[in-house]
């Protein structure tokens, strides 16, 4: 397979993962006509620069993820993990080593909340007062920004790479693109932090994986290796589990066991495919030397080259056979 037809096929898939993610504005959506237009509406102004993530307003992406990560974090250790052997039981509880549950979890709520915190807008923006009103797009200053690099949305000079987004309403300084999933843009001063939390999450995703389907498996083939918390043995009925070992044993049967361990394995296996995918592209396009506006720009571009018109191969010739000069009698 070409390098050609791989880049096709991410950008392919690219778009059928990011559906309308905003790359500092740049949508397939159209740009709404400025002031003066004829076809103009009166509109509301422009919210207030987003510092970070944590600024409002947060949308639902956001909360999906955050409630997410505690109820695979609040499943794995309240119920799954607690089920293990003893020994297991201690590795997955660890927190010495990067390489285990415990340690993994911790590093990527670091990660995480370190890209969610970070302002990655250029110097010049951060350097001015967040709490100013936005400035109204007008399109007839976009040809000023290409040869100046001045923003009149942000008042400021910004690098090359820099691009405004238009959900944070401010310029960001080498602008990859805005995750919607975490409410703030990344660029060049957070991209190694979200790289690094899209790498923990799968990392972290691939251990409860395996703790889960270690337990379903086990389930079905020793069950006594299972209990062997010293709480189980107050139990008579071999259909009953005790959740959220050893401070607040929870009863419940093993039907209800085996769905929370199959939601879970579903859940999980799903966050796998698209953070798995989302850390390949990037391994790619930073291989490329490219950002991922860059990326889609380029698809974008072939697209309309590739869908222009082309001469069939008969016309080509009479074409240049006439503009072939006859010689003289």
């Amino acid at each position: 397979m070409t390098s050609a037809h791989i880049s096709g096929h991410l950008n392919c898939r690219l778009h059928l993962f990011m559906g309308e993610m905003d790359l500092c504005g740049w949508t397939s959506r159209r740009v709404a006509p400025e002031a003066g237009s004829s076809m103009a509406k009166p509109r509301s102004p422009p919210p207030r620069p987003r510092v970070n993530g944590w600024s409002r307003p947060i949308h639902t992406p956001p909360v999906m993820v955050w409630t997410s990560l505690l109820a695979l974090a609040f499943t794995s250790f309240g119920i799954f993990i607690p089920l293990l052997p003893y020994g297991l039981k201690l590795v997955a509880y660890s927190v010495s080593f990067l390489l285990v549950t415990g340690g993994l979890l911790l590093f990527h709520l670091v990660v995480l909340v370190a890209t969610i915190t970070i302002d990655p807008a250029e110097p010049n923006v951060r350097r001015k007062n967040y709490r100013r009103p936005g400035t109204i797009f007008d399109r007839s200053k976009l040809s000023l920004f290409t040869k100046t690099r001045y923003c009149h949305l942000c008042g400021v000079t910004v690098s090359a790479r820099a691009k405004h987004c238009r959900a944070c309403n401010k310029c960001t300084a080498g602008f990859d693109h805005h995750c919607k999933w975490l409410n703030n843009c990344v660029g060049s001063r957070n991209y190694w932090w979200f790289f690094t939390s899209v790498l923990s999450a799968v990392a972290c995703l691939l251990c409860l994986m395996a703790i889960v389907t270690y337990v379903m498996i086990i389930y079905w083939v020793d069950q006594e290796a299972l209990r062997s918390d010293p709480q189980f043995q107050k139990i008579t009925d071999e259909n009953t589990w005790l959740l959220f070992l050893p401070f607040i044993p929870l009863k419940v049967k093993a039907p209800v066991l085996l769905t929370i361990g199959a939601a879970v394995l579903v859940l999980v296996f799903s966050g796998l495919l698209i953070l798995g995918y989302l850390f390949v592209f990037h391994v790619y396009i930073r291989a490329k030397g490219l950002t991922t506006l860059e990326y889609l720009k380029q698809g974008h571009s072939k697209s309309r080259e590739n869908s222009r018109p082309r001469k069939q191969p008969l016309a080509q010739m009479e074409e240049g056979h006439a503009q072939v000069p006859r010689a003289p009698l």
